[in-house]
């Protein structure tokens, strides 16, 4: 460890382990099936796809897992990230709450990815690992395990959701400046991508298919593994240094909030800010209600189904018990891309199905309204993600102004928006629609998940 990074971590008290949250949940959650026996996976069953260190964070039971010293020395060029208070948007909507959102724009590739992309392109490296293969959405992830495999000497390709792959082509050069290699999902790279394109040429994609891709591509190549941007125990395990971090700075300031809200697509910006509050509040310390906010065009947790079901679209994945809305299903190119998944975080649902956080879904026009005010007091620009949790903090200090509550509200603002000005040119255009996904299509989708006890 570097001089610098030491002296970091003891001006900063940046967090020196990860949090899980399992130990501490009042039942264990249901474990992963392997995809053809439907017995609980062991980890030999995760072997092709990632790393034995990896493979024992998914499966650990330990409260705690030491972050290690290389990994913290990365983290250094941008953490510990800063937490704000919204003073100026308080002021706008004369409410009496206080509003605080933790920054995480500032890393290098814009979002909260790189926190969990720096240890798996590390523990890759350490196992002799010399490519990673990944999906992305609207090209943050992609771009921060390019970013992470560029720091530790790895290859990088990535399958990006088609319709983000055209549209935020700027996510594309990003992931090339750092070495990685792109295609658009569905791909020719593959026989599945070959597969759907044949039987729709202009195929918009998903994250499901993109899985697939880089699935397939990893466990053809036993010196080639794969990552994952969401979803899993050790993804939402790394990102909880974003509420360690929160717990610290609040309580330099004498805070402790009274609503916890954050976007939810796959789980991990929203489990990594979380978790750590949800740990103090189970052992009594503080009683937040804590608020998983989607979009309304994939509600995965307000009108999905808890049951078990595929990761990807061609069932190649470990089966988990979690919020879906099938693994077919094919959501429409919504602006914020990285919220476009059929499913929701194993974690993630089953603190849902225990009552111990709420959801609610939001449209994308109440989104950006809300991104809009945050702009133009707070001065950053959003990514199209956080615009949700910005309009759930919104709509929680009006209500705070209705009665006169002086509550403290505290969200992530897991990144900026400055590669998704596109989607504000449309929004400010006035052609931006809301979309809102009918029962019919869920049960649609719903027909190709597998009936498991």
């Amino acid at each position: 460890m570097s001089d610098y990074t030491k002296i970091l971590l003891e001006e900063h008290e940046m967090p020196r382990r990860w949090y899980n949250i399992v130990p501490d949940l009042p039942e264990p959650p249901p474990p992963p099936l392997h995809p053809g026996t439907r017995q609980p996976a062991t980890a030999e069953d995760f072997a092709a796809l990632f790393p034995k260190a990896l493979i024992e964070q998914e499966m650990t039971q330990e409260r705690y897992v030491d972050i290690p010293e290389a990994v913290l020395d990365v983290y250094t060029l941008w953490r510990p990230s800063p937490l704000f208070r919204a003073r100026r948007l308080e002021k706008l909507l004369d409410t009496p709450a206080k509003i605080f959102y933790k920054y995480e724009g500032v890393s290098p590739a814009g979002s909260h990815k790189p926190n969990t992309a720096v240890p798996q392109v590390w523990y890759n490296a350490q196992e002799g690992i010399r490519k990673l293969t990944t999906e992305t959405g609207a090209g943050q992830w992609g771009s921060s395990l390019a970013l992470a495999c560029v720091q530790f000497g790895l290859e990088c390709e990535v399958w990006q959701v088609a319709a983000s792959y055209y549209s935020k082509p700027q996510r594309r050069t990003m992931i090339e400046i750092w070495g990685g290699k792109v295609h658009p999902s569905p791909s020719e790279v593959t026989e599945f991508g070959r597969s759907l394109l044949k039987q729709d040429p202009d195929h918009p994609g998903s994250l499901g298919i993109a899985i697939s891709e880089a699935v397939s591509q990893a466990v053809a190549d036993p010196k080639t593994r794969y990552a994952l941007g969401s979803v899993l125990n050790h993804v939402l395990l790394h990102q909880t240094i974003i509420g360690e971090e929160a717990l610290l700075q609040l309580a330099k300031v004498g805070e402790t909030p009274d609503v916890l809200v954050g976007c939810t697509g796959g789980g991990s910006n929203f489990g990594g800010l979380a978790f750590p509050f949800l740990r103090e509040k189970l052992a009594g310390r503080m009683n937040p209600t804590i608020r998983c906010v989607e979009p309304t065009a994939c509600p995965t947790l307000t009108k999905g189904q808890y049951r078990y079901d595929f990761g990807d679209t061609a069932g190649l994945t470990p089966l988990m018990k979690m919020h879906t809305l099938g693994h077919s299903f094919i959501p429409e190119p919504i602006h914020a891309g990285g919220l476009r998944y059929h499913g929701m975080a194993p974690l993630v649902s089953h603190v849902y199905n225990l009552g111990l956080v709420e959801a609610i879904a939001i449209p994308q026009t109440e989104c950006f309204a809300g991104a809009l005010q945050f702009a133009r007091t707070e001065g950053i620009v959003p990514a199209p993600e956080p615009t949700h949790a910005i309009a759930a903090a919104i709509r929680e200090a009006l209500a705070c102004k209705a009665s006169g509550e002086e509550k403290v509200i505290l969200t992530a603002l897991c990144g900026h928006g400055h590669l998704d000005l596109a989607s504000y040119d449309k929004y400010l255009r006035g052609e931006m629609v809301d979309l809102d996904l009918s029962d019919a299509a869920i049960a649609e989708a719903m027909k190709d998940v597998p009936e498991i006890a």
